[in-house]
């Protein structure tokens, strides 16, 4: 049983990981693989409003899709993207990467080896995950532009969509958490936490919803 407390503090989190940027037309969409068809769906959506004419899929498989997506994330997004129309040429397939820094590094150099000239970038991800994407490419790839976007929904539609709320609330602090520590292990610039997010993660890890979370570098679960 999740408690109301909990639940405010989830929404505190899922507000905060959303960058709510206006997004306008970029050289190049990259979709980071996950669990979560509805990035797919997403690029679809974006590229028939004209917002980018190349879009990458990018992501191997997970403990979490290695089942649903036995083929990779990537290769199952193109997959979705061409049952809806999008055409192959449009498509481009980074099958490697297994995590978010993988994931900018990997399709950076396959749009560098395509010969592409990128000058900005549109991430496409998880709601959840907008924000340390951004962040991730931000340190990565610090000479282009970065928008981030994602399926615009609501809190309570997503985790219906997911049909799992313990795992979108692990998940939800998973994200907080990285944006915390990874910046001081080079992996993302640092971006301010409100106070009262900080204080809404800390609720949320006290309640138990922590299966996401990483060591950090004093190996401790934080």
């Amino acid at each position: 049983m999740i408690s109301a407390q909990s639940w405010a503090d989830a929404r505190q989190l899922w507000d905060f990981h959303q960058m709510h940027h206006e997004l306008r037309p970029c050289s190049v969409a990259v979709g980071l693989g996950s669990h979560d068809l509805g990035v797919a769906d997403s690029a679809v959506h974006l590229y028939r409003r004209g917002m980018m004419p190349l879009v990458v899929f990018t992501g191997a498989t997970s403990p979490t899709t290695r089942e649903r997506m036995p083929r990779g994330e990537a290769v199952h997004y193109r997959e979705r993207a061409l049952e809806l129309g999008v055409p192959g040429s449009a498509v481009l397939v980074e099958p490697n990467a297994r995590n978010t820094g993988e994931n900018i590094r990997f399709s950076k150099a396959l749009l560098e080896e395509s010969g592409v000239d990128v000058s900005s970038v549109l991430l496409i991800s998880k709601p959840y995950e907008e924000r340390r994407a951004y962040a991730t490419a931000r340190k990565l790839w610090p000479d282009v532009e970065i928008k981030s976007a994602s399926t615009p929904m609501t809190f309570d539609d997503y985790v219906n969509s997911i049909g799992d709320a313990r795992l979108v609330l692990d998940m939800l602090v998973g994200a907080l958490q990285r944006l915390l520590i990874y910046p001081d292990q080079g992996f993302m610039i640092r971006q301010p936490v409100p106070e009262a997010v900080a204080a809404a993660y800390e609720r949320l890890c006290h309640a138990g919803f922590t299966s996401r979370l990483v060591s950090d570098d004093a190996g401790t679960r934080r």
